[in-house]
């Protein structure tokens, strides 16, 4: 059996959800690809836990039940995930730090460093990718590490690993898609039920759905991040955050949306980058188009030089789901440095 040291910087919603989703999957791991993962530390904002035999994750996962943070787990130091990333030993650094799309950080400095300690990087956080993606890039080339961000952008879709893995002789020529759930599920209701964004905004809040401060998602902010990392990707274009034309959905109205629908059409938050062209703005959907999705969910629409277009649809958000794709990105740093 062959192992795989792993640390987990930022023990969050996405944090505690790789911990379940490697409880839960860690025998098919060893069953089918003769792989065992061990996390070797955890860190928070509160410090680090450290243990090379390998962190126990079911009491890692209590301890944040009952404390609120990891420094609670026995013998945890208070020592910076930086720190950590600079002194221990481990194949790869999870980043998985709430996204800052002002600095980048901690998010940033986590990821370079680790690169530069010969550690490949997994993330889930669009922060740094859209401000610093090529720095970021350059750094993994440069230390001969391997970087992956699938979880970065559309939660469990496959959109960077299909494009890169499975249509490695097409060229991507546009991308146009809903990279955000809450904006979609607001629109969905709007749409279904002619109420005004504020209360299905409110009800989303109540529900989780969306957070406390909405401005990321509502104001297109989200989705604009997200854009930038498939169109450096994908499409091989340098572009940051600022790049990008952004209009939110805070002007949609009920009765916009009653236009809409006598002409079949609905109204959509969509992200599209074509050519030198990359904004994010609401428009229309006619009702049996592809990227008219319901609900939370996500949707993609690659158009390539060969295959034509292909859409992907898929959750693109939640714990379970977002550890889907960190789990991909894992598996497949291993496959290809065996």
């Amino acid at each position: 059996m062959e192992e795989l040291k792993v640390q987990l910087v930022g023990f969050g919603v996405i944090g505690q959800g790789f911990a379940k989703v490697l409880l839960r999957k860690q025998n098919m791991l060893t069953e089918k690809y003769g792989l065992k993962i061990k996390v070797v530390s955890i860190s928070d904002i509160s410090g680090t836990a450290i243990d090379e035999k390998g962190i126990d994750l079911k009491k890692a996962l209590k301890v944040m039940e009952e404390k609120r943070a990891i420094i609670h787990y026995p013998n945890a130091k208070e020592i910076k995930a930086i720190e950590a990333i600079e002194s221990l030993d481990a194949d790869v650094v999870v980043e998985a730090t709430p996204s800052n799309i002002k600095t980048g950080e901690p998010g940033l400095s986590h990821m370079l460093k680790a690169m530069e300690n010969g550690k490949h990087v997994v993330t889930s956080n669009k922060g740094p990718l859209a401000l610093k993606f090529k720095e970021l890039k350059e750094t993994a080339e440069k230390n001969n590490v391997e970087f992956r961000f699938e979880a970065s952008v559309g939660g469990a879709m496959p959109i960077i690993n299909l494009a890169r893995e499975t249509l490695p002789g097409d060229k991507i020529l546009a991308i146009q898609g809903i990279l955000n759930g809450t904006t979609n599920y607001i629109l969905t209701r709007m749409t279904k039920e002619e109420i005004p964004l504020d209360i299905v905004l409110k009800e989303a809040q109540e529900m989780g759905i969306a957070e406390t401060d909405p401005t990321y998602d509502i104001e297109g902010i989200d989705t604009a991040s997200k854009l930038v990392i498939l169109a450096n990707a994908l499409l091989g274009i340098d572009v940051t955050y600022k790049d990008v034309k952004v209009e939110g959905i805070r002007r949609i109205t009920p009765e916009a949306i009653r236009l809409a629908k006598k002409d079949n059409q609905v109204i959509k938050l969509i992200g599209e980058v074509r050519n030198s062209k990359i904004e994010v703005a609401p428009r229309l959907v006619p009702e049996n188009h592809p990227l008219n999705v319901d609900g939370v969910l996500n949707v993609a629409m690659l158009e390539c030089d060969i295959a034509g277009k292909i859409t992907i649809i898929g959750k693109g958000a939640g714990a379970i789901e977002t550890n889907s794709a960190i789990l991909s990105d894992i598996i497949n740093i291993w496959r290809n440095c065996r």
